[in-house]
């Protein structure tokens, strides 16, 4: 794991991993056989270049809104199989692999919030913690309301 000697080495790692994220998308859009699935990923990466601007913002103004709102847990992604990503993955596939990357982020942030070496830090990772339980949220809606009720 990381050891973060700054706030910004921290928020630096944050913005980091969403450009990661933003390349996953990219790459799965760039590689999509057909354009449905190349317009989810495509959305999926514009949602995490939002994720990495807002950081890049914070870093810069010095200032970050806390939260003490309670996301919701619905744990769909949770029973779920793990899903390869392929270009050829149908759009239940892609909401999977969606949800199991911001369970991923979320653990993360949360992990590195409970080592973190001061309360700036640990709020930070906190707040981020909680801005990728968000997107998972939307992707479990999203998973329920078109695939679970089609079903």
């Amino acid at each position: 794991m990381n050891e973060f000697k700054s706030v910004d080495d921290a928020l630096d790692f944050a913005i980091q991993s969403e450009q990661e994220a933003v390349d996953f998308y990219t790459n799965l859009a760039d590689g999509a056989n057909n354009q449905a699935m190349r317009e989810v990923f495509i959305q999926f990466a514009k949602e995490e270049k939002g994720h990495k601007k807002r950081l890049i913002n914070i870093k810069k103004k010095r200032t970050f809104e806390f939260s003490d709102e309670k996301i919701f847990d619905l744990k769909i992604g949770d029973y779920l199989i793990d899903i390869e990503a392929t270009s050829d993955m149908s759009y239940q596939d892609a909401l999977i692999l969606a949800m199991k990357k911001e369970k991923s982020a979320f653990k993360l942030y949360s992990d590195l919030a409970g080592i973190a070496p001061n309360n700036d830090l640990k709020n930070i990772f906190l707040a981020l913690a909680q801005e990728e339980a968000k997107h998972k949220l939307r992707f479990e809606i999203e998973y329920d309301d078109n695939i679970l009720k089609e079903n």
